[in-house]
C-alpha cells in the first residue's frame, strides 16, 4: 500500500478514526511540534492534515490506511 502526497487517508485516535490528507513522506529523523521522531526509509511516517480540524501531525506510515 504506497501512500502518496494528497492521499486521502485514515488513522485511529482516541476519539476514533480520524481522515485526512497525506501532505509530506519523512525518511529522515525530524521534529514537529517539539517532539522527535526517527523516521527512516525502513519506517517513515508522514505529516497528515486532520480533515475535521486542519491539525497536523506526524504518523508512522505503517498506521495510516489508504482511501
Amino acid at each position: 500500500m504506497a501512500i502518496s502526497k494528497g492521499d486521502t487517508v485514515h488513522w485511529n485516535t482516541s476519539q476514533g478514526e480520524t481522515t485526512g490528507t497525506a501532505k509530506e513522506k519523512k525518511t529522515k529523523p525530524f521534529q514537529h511540534d517539539k517532539q522527535d521522531f526517527k523516521a527512516s526509509e525502513d519506517e517513515p511516517y508522514w505529516i497528515v492534515e486532520s480533515e475535521k480540524t486542519g491539525a497536523t501531525a506526524a504518523h508512522k506510515e505503517s498506521s495510516l490506511r489508504k482511501g
